[in-house]
């Protein structure tokens, strides 16, 4: 067997085993310390780019969704006016047929307009409402946009219902004697109306906020994939890593101290 001093070849090997053992120690080290499996562009540059791609979408979901979190809270409210809306319509219509009983006197029908003109302003004012500084209602009616997809290709239109139109007739009236049981109840027809074709925006919502629940969860489960580290495995990669950076520590320090077997040679 040929013995060089110069060149040992045994410790050179070692030492590059060595240098392995202990890079794919550290890298170990590192994704289980992150939770990652991808620490740097290097560990996977194409799992990292479909990864970004991901999560910038993962959040345009979520964000979508909060929108329309938000257009339903807005329908909710516009609901909640039409609501109120009906019931003061249904009192007027009340009163218009009591005022129109033939027994009533002046005085009765006086008192019955005091309430129908606190009402008048009562619908006006319900015309008028805003959530968040936007207009439930809108003359003429109006619509606003709310996307339903993340990359805003889809979207559903809500409506600013014309409260105000369908109720003029009856908020113009100087009296209960200005308007007539007919305009009443074409009034309150209007606001359920308008009621249900709020209640159809808000359930298909529903439906659109459902589904990007749902697309969010399966994109962060598939993200998860690629950049979480799976800590079974790479607990184990860690321990026969480790026992290999001993092990390579140990035969470095034999091969470089094979050499001494020259110096017999030599004596």
């Amino acid at each position: 067997m040929s013995v060089f001093i110069n060149t040992n070849t045994a410790a050179i090997g070692a030492s590059y085993n060595l240098s392995q053992s202990n890079s794919a120690l550290q890298k170990s080290l590192s994704r289980l310390s992150s939770g990652k499996r991808i620490v740097n562009a290097a560990d996977d540059a194409g799992g990292l780019a479909v990864s970004m791609n991901m999560s910038a979408t993962i959040a345009r979901t979520n964000d979508t969704n909060t929108a329309i979190s938000d257009a339903t809270s807005f329908l909710q409210t516009q609901d909640g006016a039409l609501s109120v809306a009906g019931d003061v319509l249904s009192r007027m219509s009340e009163l218009k047929t009591m005022a129109d009983d033939p027994t009533k006197n002046t005085s009765d029908i006086a008192n019955y307009d005091a309430e129908f003109t606190a009402l008048q302003g009562q619908l006006t004012n319900l015309t008028q409402s805003t959530f968040n500084g936007i207009s439930l209602f809108a003359s003429g009616g109006s619509t606003l946009s709310v996307s339903t997809s993340a990359d805003g290709t889809l979207s559903q239109n809500t409506k600013n219902s014309d409260l105000d139109g369908k109720t003029s007739a009856i908020t113009g009236a100087t009296n209960l004697a200005g308007v007539t049981v007919s305009q009443l109840s074409t009034a309150i027809s209007d606001v359920a109306a308008q009621r249900a074709e709020n209640g159809a925006e808000s359930s298909s919502l529903g439906y659109a906020s459902q589904f990007l629940s749902v697309d969010s969860t399966n994109l962060q489960s598939a993200n998860s994939l690629i950049t979480d580290v799976d800590v079974a495995s790479e607990s184990t990669a860690m321990a026969k890593d480790n026992i290999l950076v001993q092990a390579g520590t140990s035969m470095l320090s034999q091969a470089n101290s094979s050499a001494q077997t020259v110096l017999k040679l030599l004596q």
